[in-house]
């Protein structure tokens, strides 16, 4: 067994050594290889070396040549496009001669419409393409210019090709500066623009405010402003103002638009006829009939409001729809201010010559009704001339607004002074009558107290209040302040009527006078709202109370001596005498009843006068109720005395004072009067008040008691 193990390790032995000989061969073998190949590539790389060297220049060649090759390419390739515009931009002017002509030969509007589309898109595009065309040609002469002096510096090409190129590029440049601003400023472009100038005047100028008519006939339609133009015209007027406006047009766009469409709306308020507006200064005015300036100035209310709500709101939507898109819509309201400005300077000046003109009574009722006109405006009318453009229109409103304010109030106010001045200046009705100027306050008091005019004269009252004592005062209610204004009014009034009554001579004219004036007050306030602003209360106690008490004094001055005459108690003193004493004493005492009678009935119909109806029949009642029963008890008392045959009867006495009172045989210098059947209507409706308010005129004699 051991020797066998030798054996075998033996043979590996010699296996491994026979196979380390062969690794050994193999390694020198490669050894030599390698050795071999170190020749070889020292070789190829002394070849490539070589060729790199003959190589060398060719390839600096051909960089160059490709550098040279994009040079060239960066300068041509927009050349060509310069030459393309050059192309586009004669295409289009040919194709705009072509719609010019049917534009210029087309009749039916729409279709009209239609191709002045096209003919402003075909402007556009020639406008755009110049504008390229000027843009880029210098900057691809420039890169020309370049090229050519790189050629001529470096020699890349021959003389003869450098030479053309050069020739070129002078012509090029001769045509960019010649041709361009011909193109510009004198071409087609040119023309077509004055075109569409006059276009653009042309259908302003044919947009018409249609329904102003109607509007103003209408008084109860709610006037608000229309359409002026349809879709497709206000596309063709907004893409013409911009095509102007985008061609260096811009003031002539404006300048159009605004003369355009200043003509058309005052041509479109002309139509109302406003020639009063001509007249407008104070001393103007104050020269006018006063029925005139009253239907100037409620013209005026009417053709202020039409033109805010109708026409400058149709304006104002023509300026957005047509200026709207230029220069982020800060043009519009500038033009719209424009168009407006004038034709509202004639407004306010018109207004401003009423508030400035003098301050007569009658003229308060007018004011208000502006002032009034002008509030319900306000709103909208800041709306419309809204922003810093429209700011010195509506300073000029809120100007008027406020000249309307302190002409109200100072007509108000001097009218109370006028009463508390007693400023007719003349005495009191002779006959014992209303005075005229009572007549006319009180009708005045009563139109002024009517929802009309009470809710515009409080808030002018509550105005000024608030501008006298700053805007952080507490003023009283608008209520309160109109009832007190009143309150000094009726006060000055009756101030007046008692200073006319201590003015009669004679002792029964003046509670004649207290008890007509006083009851005319009562009666043509109560169930008004005149009366129902003062209160019943006041009422009654003021006036009701004053002229019961009058007509009890009237009665006892009038009256009671007569009734004394008949008194019994110095007959019956001598009731012991003689008889005929007593017959006599009798027959004394109806002569001197009925000779009393006589007169008081004379001055009855000649300088007494009851004009109120009612008053007239209460006061014959009374008047009977007090005389007849004494006069039929003397009768009867001593009917044997008397001869019946030569004496009154008490039917005839009741008959006379019936006929003294029935105001059928009124007589003042010679001629009758009737005043029942105008008292019994003294009491109307606002209409007749105001009627009477314009009965009363400038004169001194519009108040007096003549």
């Amino acid at each position: 067994m051991a020797l066998g193990e030798e054996d075998s390790t033996l043979t590996k032995l010699e296996l491994a050594c026979t196979d380390l000989k062969k690794l050994l061969l193999t390694s020198s073998k490669l050894d030599e290889n390698l050795a071999n190949m170190v020749k070889k590539f020292d070789s190829m790389e002394e070849i490539l070396t070589t060729a790199a060297r003959r190589v060398a220049p060719l390839h600096s060649l051909a960089m160059t040549t490709k550098a040279l090759e994009t040079r060239i390419s960066r300068a041509v390739s927009p050349a060509l496009e310069l030459l393309d515009s050059f192309k586009l931009a004669e295409s289009l002017q040919h194709k705009l001669l072509e719609l010019s002509s049917k534009v210029s030969s087309e009749k039916n509007p729409k279709k009209r419409l239609r191709k002045l589309i096209k003919y402003v898109d075909c402007v556009d595009k020639l406008n755009t393409t110049i504008i390229k065309i000027s843009q880029d040609g210098e900057p691809v002469i420039q890169k020309l210019q370049e090229v050519v002096e790189f050629l001529s510096r470096t020699k890349a090409t021959d003389q003869y090709r450098t030479h053309r190129l050069r020739e070129t590029l002078v012509t090029l440049k001769a045509l960019y500066e010649t041709e361009v601003d011909a193109t510009r400023f004198d071409g087609l472009l040119d023309e077509a623009l004055l075109n569409l100038q006059d276009e653009f005047e042309g259908r302003l100028q044919k947009l018409r405010h249609q329904s102003i008519g109607e509007a103003y006939e209408d008084k109860e339609a709610e006037m608000v402003g229309s359409d002026l133009a349809t879709e497709m015209e206000v596309e063709v007027l907004r893409r013409i103002s911009e095509t102007l406006a985008s061609n260096d047009c811009l003031d002539i766009c404006i300048d159009i638009f605004v003369k355009a469409r200043y003509r058309r709306a005052a041509k479109a308020l002309m139509r109302l006829n406003p020639d009063y507006l001509r007249t407008y200064t104070s001393e103007e005015i104050d020269e006018m009939e006063w029925e005139s300036l009253e239907t100037a100035v409620t013209l005026w209310i009417q053709h202020f409001e039409l033109a805010v709500k109708t026409v400058f709101v149709s304006e104002k939507k023509l300026c957005i729809q047509v200026l709207g898109g230029i220069l982020e819509g800060v043009i519009w309201p500038e033009c719209f201010v424009k168009i407006a400005d004038k034709i509202m300077a004639v407004f306010f000046r018109f207004g401003e010559g009423v508030a400035r003109s003098s301050k007569e009574p009658q003229k308060l009722f007018k004011l208000l009704d502006m002032f009034d006109s002008l509030e319900k405006l306000k709103i909208q009318f800041s709306e419309i001339f809204e922003g810093e453009a429209g700011s010195g229109i509506c300073t000029r409103f809120r100007e008027l607004e406020k000249l309307l304010v302190h002409a109200s109030c100072k007509v108000f106010w001097e009218f109370g002074l006028k009463i508390e001045g007693n400023a007719d200046g003349l005495p009191p009705p002779q006959d014992g009558s209303v005075p005229k100027l009572v007549r006319y306050a009180i009708n005045y008091l009563k139109y002024l107290a009517t929802e009309t005019h009470s809710v515009p004269m409080a808030k002018v009252l509550r105005t000024e209040q608030i501008w006298k004592a700053g805007i952080l005062s507490k003023p009283e209610t608008d209520e309160n302040l109109l009832k007190d204004a009143i309150f000094n009014v009726m006060e000055a009034l009756q101030r007046n009527v008692e200073s006319k009554r201590s003015n009669y001579k004679d002792k029964v004219l003046p509670h004649v006078f207290a008890m007509n004036t006083y009851w005319y007050i009562y009666m043509r306030s109560r169930n008004t709202e005149l009366g129902k602003l003062l209160g019943e209360q006041y009422m009654k106690k003021k006036y009701k109370v004053v002229a019961e008490e009058s007509a009890y004094l009237y009665q006892r001055q009038a009256w009671g001596p007569l009734v004394r005459l008949l008194d019994e108690e110095e007959l019956k003193m001598q009731s012991n005498e003689i008889t005929a004493n007593v017959g006599v004493l009798i027959r004394g005492k109806m002569e001197a009843f009925l000779k009393s009678f006589d007169e008081i009935s004379q001055r009855h119909i000649e300088s007494y006068n009851i004009p109120d109806f009612d008053l007239r029949e209460q006061i014959r009642a009374a008047t009977l109720k007090f005389v007849v029963p004494a006069y039929t008890e003397f009768w009867n008392s001593y009917s044997s005395v008397l001869q019946t045959k030569s004496y009154v009867t008490p039917e005839s006495v009741k008959g006379r004072l019936g006929k003294i009172f029935n105001g059928g045989d009124r007589v003042d210098a010679g001629r009758a009067k009737r005043r029942d059947s105008r008292d019994r209507t003294a009491d109307r409706a606002s209409a007749s008040v105001e009627g009477d308010i314009k009965d009363f005129r400038r004169t001194r004699s519009s108040t007096s008691d003549k």
